[in-house]
């Protein structure tokens, strides 16, 4: 095995044809940097910091020419096939041997002075895709892997920074998470993705026209994935500037001696698995299967049905799933709660949905998103002191801006949404509604008796109905009806399913639709689905595109993020405060604590405690 693999870096010959050839297969491939010795400790932090572009396989000693570790007999001078030579950041030329380098003792690039670094590469685990039945299209097409230089930084080191370059790679959407599972185990050939969907997210603006390699046409049904690549190196020499580095060709790989087997070890509890969070633009994420199942779980959970009101019918599975995970890839939030269904009292307003409301937003505070609250201009005092009150009571980890839509004009939504009408750059990447009065298809708003409550409503239905057209928008309804804005994604059910369901289900679609016994219980599951996310290794390397030393959370993020979960002390303190506010139940417009027509004792504080135990380790219950 050894023997072939040398005999491939012997008979390499151009490297266009080293490329195409199936000489590579069956072995790991490596990228190659040689840079002064005087810059070696500062590009192996480089690399330490930046693991998935960069991950290190061997650095040689200074003058070192062979790496025993990866390939017996090697020399790194001729085992490429073409090699390009850096002076103070500048491509010189490319050459096919560096032999020349160390003939001359007086020369300043004299090979002994410099350190070699080998560096993993994704062609490592072209072979493993087409054992699993994944189509590799550049090798289709014979064609070297398309490059890309993106607009995410690096973690600079030393003298060392530049932007993350990516490999793309077009995969059948049906065959997303067989490619990541494959990659995932192979973590020196740069691992899973860093970013399945649209080029634009990554600071690419034109797929057909690469930075490094050439340009692989996508088929239809492919989607355009990407992977850190290890010509990051090369860019931070570009961007670096010593005085003399060598790198290999883009495409033109130092062959080792190590069979392309992953040696990781396959958990469950990293294994990654791929979910679509938006199509415009298109974007999917990735989180482990224990993360998946343990979101799974709390959606069943709050999906119980105790008020016996139908509410499971309404079920899709992983809306919960999906909404979190465009939550965690979103920046600024905005969350609007308010169903004012005892229009004959002051306030009209139901003790289901702020406290889920807050749930979210506590948690989104903690994860450093910005939040906004969302009301009804009538409910802005109420709402202000709702917040006042979380804030005193350790509820809410920091005062919230409350703000209103009247919706006057037909470009209103619009142009709330997107200051100035640039709709590159919306004001929210996500809007919220937890038991919000949803739009009826007659325009009016119903509460479950059947009482049309349009006057106590301002149109924030609008802002969900304009984000549809604005790129980079998702919208999360939470319901226990059907006649709670964003349950028109599930009016059809709704109509035929539900009591009155044909005059009060909401006309007005969210992008994800989460269904619970209770609303509130909709937004504590938000906030323990976050909390999941963002302890899943999986997903924050995906989240950071494979940037930063670790990818496990620390503990001090631990201790934050699970003291902003909802807990029975927090969520009665709450509930206490609506209470003072002269804010009912609202199945019952019992003025006490409850939250329609079930008693927070028992009922919503078992819940509670039910869905913190699915969520966090034993140890940690306590």
């Amino acid at each position: 095995m050894f023997s072939a693999a040398r005999a491939a870096r012997r008979s390499a010959g151009c490297c266009r044809s080293f490329w195409k050839s199936s000489v590579r297969e069956g072995f790991q491939q490596a990228n190659l940097l040689i840079l002064p010795s005087h810059l070696a400790n500062d590009f192996e932090d480089f690399c330490r910091r930046n693991p998935a572009p960069l991950p290190l396989l061997y650095r040689s000693k200074p003058g070192e020419t062979s790496c025993p570790p990866l390939a017996g007999g090697a020399d790194v001078r001729t085992d490429v096939s073409q090699y390009r030579v850096y002076e103070e950041g500048r491509l010189v030329k490319t050459v096919s041997s560096l032999q020349s380098y160390s003939q001359h003792s007086s020369s300043p690039g004299l090979m002994s002075e410099m350190v070699s670094f080998y560096l993993g590469c994704s062609f490592g685990f072209e072979g493993k895709l087409k054992e699993a039945g994944i189509p590799v299209r550049n090798v289709e097409q014979g064609r070297n892997v398309s490059m890309y230089r993106t607009s995410i930084r690096c973690i600079p080191a030393g003298a060392f920074h530049c932007h993350l370059v990516v490999t793309m790679r077009p995969v059948p959407a049906a065959l997303l998470d067989t490619v990541v599972g494959v990659t995932h185990l192979n973590p020196l050939a740069h691992g899973a993705p860093v970013h399945i969907g649209d080029a634009a997210l990554l600071g690419i603006q034109d797929l057909s026209k690469p930075d490094y390699g050439d340009q692989v046409d996508l088929q239809p049904g492919d989607v355009p994935v990407f992977w850190a690549c290890g010509v990051t190196s090369i860019e931070a020499v570009l961007c670096s500037k010593p005085p003399l580095a060598f790198s290999h060709s883009p495409g033109c790989m130092f062959l080792t001696d190590i069979p392309d087997t992953p040696d990781s070890v396959n958990t469950p509890e990293l294994v990654p698995l791929c979910f679509p969070v938006s199509y415009n633009p298109l974007l999917y994420s990735l989180a482990s299967k224990v993360a998946v199942e343990k979101i799974r779980q709390l959606e069943m959970i709050i999906g119980e049905d105790p008020g016996q009101r139908g509410i499971r019918a309404l079920f899709v599975q992983d809306e919960l799933l999906r909404s979190c995970l465009a939550l965690s890839h979103s920046s600024s939030v905005a969350i609007t709660t308010g169903f004012p269904t005892h229009y004959m009292h002051s306030p009209p307003d139901e003790t289901d949905g702020p406290p889920g409301a807050i749930a979210i937003a506590t948690m989104l505070q903690s994860l450093g998103k910005d939040v906004t609250l969302l009301t009804d201009r009538r409910a802005v005092e109420m709402t202000g002191a709702m917040v006042d009150d979380a804030v005193k009571t350790g509820v809410l980890k920091a005062a919230i801006p409350v703000v209103t839509f009247d919706g006057s004009g037909p470009k209103a939504a619009q142009d709330f949404l997107c200051p100035h009408g640039d709709t590159s750059k919306p004001r929210f990447d996500h809007l919220v509604a937890i038991e919000r009065s949803g739009r009826a298809e007659d325009g009016n708003y119903y509460n479950m008796r059947g009482i049309n409550i349009k006057h106590l409503v301002d149109p924030i239905d609008d802002l969900f109905i304009a984000a549809k057209t604005i790129s980079g928008v998702s919208t999360t309804g939470v319901g226990d009806g059907g006649n709670e804005l964003g349950m028109g994604k599930v009016k059809q059910k709704v109509k035929s399913l539900m009591p009155m369901g044909d005059l009060v289900a909401c006309d007005v679609p969210a992008d994800f639709a989460i269904t619970a016994g209770v609303s509130n219980w909709g937004g504590y599951a938000v906030a323990c689905g976050l909390y999941l996310l963002h302890t899943c290794p999986s997903h924050r390397r995906y989240l950071r595109k494979g940037l930063g030393q670790e990818a496990a959370a620390t503990s001090e993020q631990l201790q934050d993020w699970s003291s902003c979960l909802p807990s029975v002390e927090k969520e009665e303190t709450f509930l206490s405060t609506l209470v003072r506010l002269g804010i009912r139940s609202g199945k019952t417009g019992n003025l006490g604590m409850e939250v329609d027509g079930l008693t927070f004792h028992p009922i919503h504080s078992s819940l509670i405690r039910r869905l913190l135990e699915a969520t966090l380790p034993p140890a940690q219950m306590s």
